[in-house]
């Protein structure tokens, strides 16, 4: 396997395993979370480091999952003292415990293979000289192996948990009366969300770590409303901009963690644009719609009132309705060319006259509005 297909495979995994987790972070509007929790699991592998003075330890791991549990438990017991919003709260947890990890990294292990830069930023070009030796025998790049058993066990949490993570996902409260702990699964997730990022750390960095975590499952939340779909879907466009990612960085020799971090971000604001439902196109146009039917119906009702009155003559002229309604002349003549299309109206010595269907539309109208209210 060349370092160059090691790199990607890598980056794929890597941006399958964040994306998994990322989606249920999304759903539960705990998407800076993951930037708190990636930095701050940082204080995690410093002590870790210090008792085991070895970066190949696997209690590095387990210390930067506590210290992202621990992370989650102090934002939330700010938060519950009603004193201050989740964000006022990650605000004050989060560069707290990872300004500590960066006193202890330049105080005390400045001569030590633990530099802040590289664990941040991190870079994928260097993922291939870090190999895993077993029995003496070359099996590959370390990351690969660290990375694929962690995306495993997210895969596997998700899959035995799904029906749990849905129903406290979306109604904790039903999911306590049903029997289920919501803050296990919750602090479960946390674990998973911070083990996963301290895996991720020395192959793509902590920014990618939170590009992966909420770029994906974003950009999925915008084009579907399915769970699964969006499972799915986000594990599919982080795989794809990795990809599409490092050829960019190729191509124009730039870092590769900076470049797919920017197509996850270009990625995402075309889905922002384009997207079927959520999608600001989507939007503008239902809103310009909106607009128009909302005028329709009021031109046909104010026709509708004063006619066979003694101002049906003055209220239905073509050239003074729309100081009546308040309108443009302009936006007048654009709902008066779509009204007599639809032949709503009729145009007669300059007078508007109702259709029997556009009579029957203005009535209909008066109906769904008095319904509403």
């Amino acid at each position: 396997m060349t370092p160059q297909l090691e790199i990607v495979i890598i980056a794929v995994i890597v941006s399958a395993a964040c994306s998994v987790l990322g989606v249920f972070l999304i759903l539960r509007k705990m998407a800076m979370m993951t930037d708190a929790i990636s930095h701050t699991i940082l204080l995690g592998i410093v002590v870790a480091f210090f008792i085991t003075e070895s970066l190949t330890s696997p209690l590095l791991i387990i210390g930067a999952a506590l210290v992202g549990l621990l992370t989650v438990y102090l934002t939330e017991a700010l938060r519950r003292t009603r004193l201050m919003a989740e964000d006022s709260s990650i605000g004050i947890v989060f560069p707290f415990l990872f300004s500590i990890a960066i006193i202890l990294i330049t105080k005390y292990a400045g001569n030590i293979h633990l530099d802040v830069d590289s664990v941040l930023l991190g870079e994928l070009v260097f993922v291939p000289f870090d190999r895993l030796i077993v029995l003496g025998r070359d099996i590959g790049a370390k990351s690969l192996y660290v990375m694929g058993t962690i995306l495993f066990i997210d895969l596997l949490y998700v899959i035995l948990f799904y029906k749990e993570l849905k129903l406290v996902t979306f109604d904790a409260a039903l999911a306590a009366v049903l029997g289920f702990s919501p803050i296990a699964i919750h602090y479960s997730l946390m674990g998973l969300v911070s083990i996963t990022a301290v895996g991720a750390f020395e192959a793509v960095g902590s920014i990618l770590v939170i590009a992966f975590m909420i770029g994906p499952p974003v950009s999925a939340y915008m084009i579907t409303d399915k769970l699964r779909n969006m499972l799915i879907l986000s594990t599919l466009i982080g795989i794809i901009n990795s990809i599409i990612g490092y050829r960019l960085s190729v191509i124009f020799d730039v870092a590769i963690a900076g470049s797919i971090a920017t197509v996850i971000g270009i990625t995402f604001l075309i889905v922002f644009i384009t997207a079927p439902k959520r999608g600001m196109l989507t939007i503008i146009n239902s809103r310009r719609r909106r607009k128009i039917e909302y005028a329709m119906a009021s031109l046909l009702l104010h026709l509708c009132n004063h006619e066979n009155t003694d101002r049906e003559e003055i209220e239905s002229n073509r050239h003074s309705i729309y100081q009546h309604l308040n309108w443009s002349k302009k936006f007048l003549e654009k709902i008066l060319y779509k009204a007599l299309n639809l032949n709503y109206i009729t145009l007669n010595n300059e007078y508007l006259k109702l259709t029997p269907k556009g009579r029957e539309y203005a009535i209909r109208c008066y109906d769904d509005i008095g319904y509403s209210i």
